[in-house]
């Protein structure tokens, strides 16, 4: 695997990136909305760099293809770098409470304490479906979503990487 990836250009890198990001983000939508998995609070959480991610990487493989604009290329790039390593610090801390580690936000199954009546704070528990984010909904190898989440994440982080440390010390960005 290690050989194949040496030989992998700095555009090829980055398309590695941001096919592996896109195909994350549109896993996660398929498990919510073809598999009925809800995503709890950490869980939208965690999208978030995809959300920043995405959009960086299509720019960077966009200019990598033209081969023009280094400087913005390494920037967009060590942005992306950047952002993936946010989101697998995001899946720790997920996979953190899952594991009763540490605390979730209050935004996680703690409820609400705006109720001015015991009859509001009824009226509030009939309606509102908090998904918990310590409670685990899928597991595959022994690992969640948010553990999978660390490993794409930091995947995506070094592909990212891969792709800058391409761009420096070459004469052509595609190298």
């Amino acid at each position: 695997m290690i050989g194949v990836l040496r030989q992998f250009s700095g555009t090829q890198f980055a398309l590695a990136a941001l096919g592996l990001a896109a195909l994350t983000i549109a896993g996660a939508w398929a498990f919510e909305i073809v598999g009925g998995y809800q995503p709890c609070a950490l869980c939208l959480t965690q999208r978030n760099p995809y959300y920043f991610g995405i959009p960086l990487l299509a720019i960077a493989v966009l200019i990598a293809v033209r081969g023009s604009h280094r400087g913005a290329l390494r920037t967009l790039l060590g942005l992306a770098t950047a952002v993936f390593l946010v989101g697998a610090g995001y899946g720790v801390y997920h996979s953190g409470v899952e594991w009763g580690w540490w605390p979730g936000p209050a935004a996680c199954g703690a409820g609400s304490d705006t109720a001015e009546s015991v009859g509001d704070l009824l009226t509030q528990l009939e309606t509102v479906q908090i998904i918990r984010c310590d409670e685990v909904q899928w597991r595959a190898f022994g690992l969640t979503f948010a553990n999978y989440n660390v490993l794409i994440s930091l995947a995506i982080a070094m592909l990212s990487l891969g792709a800058l440390s391409r761009t420096y010390g070459s004469s052509s960005v595609s190298q």
